[in-house]
């Protein structure tokens, strides 16, 4: 039985193939997998557990008869999806984790994260995941009506990616320094992230000791996934239908 990681998968009802891929996704590994790990940013706009959306409802029955095949499920929050809660994770049967988690895995000890904390160079970015990720930032969001919460996602998601395309890459990608400080504060010789969306597995040695950071791809043209079982893990791509764009 394997244990699969994704991320960035930033479903929306404007990418249906995306979501159909997913669902599929899930099909075919209920049956072949101990657990899976989504490390964030599953959703392209999350509102509150509370939004009746049919996309999202469709979402969630999904991943509660993936959950109820056996396979358990965790689920790291990103920047798009930070104000999962509680009801989400009673009704897929999901666990939340911490923004870092390190995870004991064939023997291995294993840093998990979503990876934007690993991203200090953009230091307006960094502002605002730490009043996002605030209880109080998100008690008054929620306590908005969903329409007004609605409205004030999307405004900050065409913000974000406005200011996105206006940064140098090296910005918008990992501090090495940040890695290097994770990888000794956790005590683990491998890390798998998202958030860059730079699909790719960094091989390096530090004091003679390897470490090995994996990065998950984003589910745009093609979905990543990372397979992890007795053989050892490698990455994987998924093809998506791009003609198929029906609900």
């Amino acid at each position: 039985m394997a244990t699969l990681f994704i991320s960035d998968l930033h479903l929306h009802p404007s990418r249906p193939a995306v979501t159909n891929r997913f669902l599929r996704f899930l099909e075919e590994s209920a049956t072949t997998t101990s657990a899976l790990y989504i490390l964030g940013d599953l959703f392209e706009v999350w509102i509150g557990d509370d939004d009746p959306d049919p996309h999202q409802r469709r979402i969630i029955k999904a991943l509660r008869q993936f959950t109820d095949t056996g396979p358990e499920c965790f689920f790291a929050r990103g920047n798009r999806d930070v104000i999962i809660g509680r009801r989400f994770c009673t009704e897929t049967g999901a666990r939340l984790l911490e923004a870092s988690t390190v995870i004991e895995l064939y023997n291995t000890r294993v840093l998990i994260s979503h990876g934007d904390e690993l991203c200090t160079h953009d230091r307006a970015y960094q502002r605002f995941r730490r009043r996002a990720r605030s209880p109080m930032w998100q008690a008054l969001f929620l306590a908005l009506p969903l329409p007004a919460r609605n409205y004030l996602a999307q405004y900050l998601r065409r913000r974000s990616i406005a200011d996105t395309a206006l940064k140098p890459e090296d910005i918008i990608d990992v501090s090495q320094q940040a890695v290097a400080d994770a990888f000794a504060e956790h005590r683990v010789t491998v890390m798998i992230h998202g958030h860059t969306h730079r699909c790719k597995i960094h091989n390096q040695e530090v004091f003679s000791k390897p470490q090995i950071r994996i990065v998950l791809g984003d589910w745009h043209e093609e979905g990543s996934t990372l397979r992890w079982d007795e053989s050892g893990y490698r990455l994987e791509t998924l093809t998506i239908n791009a003609g198929n764009n029906t609900e």
